[in-house]
């Protein structure tokens, strides 16, 4: 029995059915934002929001039943079982904060495509490498938000009045957002040297830190991808050798076969 239900919950149908049932989960929590829409249908998304937590829940029973504790150790089957817990508690109260908690049912997508599970484990794995250059870019905002407030605190105290108005005002400019002339012309127009205090802010932040964050993310999905392929030639090979050593078995079954078969013969032939 659990066999066939490991079998099930394996194939490739039962996960286009989930990911069927995710999507029309998304979009009927879409629908339930628009009072026009609930006026209309809204006990029917109501029903169909039941009806999928209800299909949720049944799987991860069936899940759990049929994996043992292999799903418990299984960290893809653990975020499933916690996003399908979270809808689980009642929304009444105070807890009526969880009802927007819903939507995260539509991340369990990330669990169900292939694809998206490298993504998030490339990024995961890059964790690490962006800690250094989190660290690196405070350091760098940091450095920059005491200059810009002892240069530029005292004609902009809404903009350099203090280091936090510092560190707000830098991180603005390094998005790229009205950098220009929503700051840094107006700050030029008393400081006309000022521009070669936030230009190579910018190039110091956004163009090469900024960088270094893809450059690591990039590099551990690059890991990622390699490491599964290498799982994928490893599975293989053993299958391969399995193979080989099944075939050899038969021949040694087949030449004993064709002994005991040669020494009937013989012993039956008249004399």
């Amino acid at each position: 029995m659990r066999a066939q239900l490991q079998t099930l919950l394996s194939s490739r149908r039962w996960e286009f059915f989930i990911v069927a049932v995710i999507l029309i989960n998304a979009v009927t929590l879409g629908l339930e934002t628009d009072p026009r829409v609930m006026s209309v249908i809204g006990p029917l998304l109501t029903f169909l929001d039941r009806l999928t937590l209800a299909i949720f829940v049944v799987e991860i029973t069936l899940r759990i039943y049929a994996f043992g504790w292999r799903f418990f150790r299984d960290p893809w089957s653990l975020f499933d079982f916690t996003v399908v817990a979270i809808s689980l508690l009642p929304a009444t109260g105070p807890l009526t904060v969880l009802r927007a908690l819903r939507i995260l049912r539509v991340l369990r997508l990330i669990s169900m495509i292939p694809s998206l599970r490298r993504v998030i484990g490339g990024l995961i794995a890059a964790l690490p490498g962006m800690g250094s250059i989190i660290v690196l870019l405070l350091l760098v905002f940091y450095v920059f938000a005491v200059m810009a407030t002892k240069l530029y605190g005292a004609s902009f105290p809404d903009w350099f009045g203090s280091v936090g108005a510092s560190v707000y005002t830098l991180f603005q400019v390094m998005t790229l957002e009205s950098w220009s002339m929503g700051i840094v012309r107006p700050v030029m127009e008393a400081y006309p040297l000022a521009w070669l205090f936030f230009v190579p802010f910018i190039l110091s932040t956004t163009y090469a830190v900024l960088n270094l964050f893809i450059g690591v993310i990039v590099s551990a999905m690059q890991e990622e991808h390699q490491a599964e392929d290498e799982a994928g030639r490893e599975k293989a090979h053993d299958e391969n050798v399995q193979i080989l050593e099944e075939m050899r078995a038969l021949r040694v079954e087949m030449a004993e076969l064709k002994v005991r078969l040669g020494q009937g013969s013989a012993d039956t032939s008249p004399r």
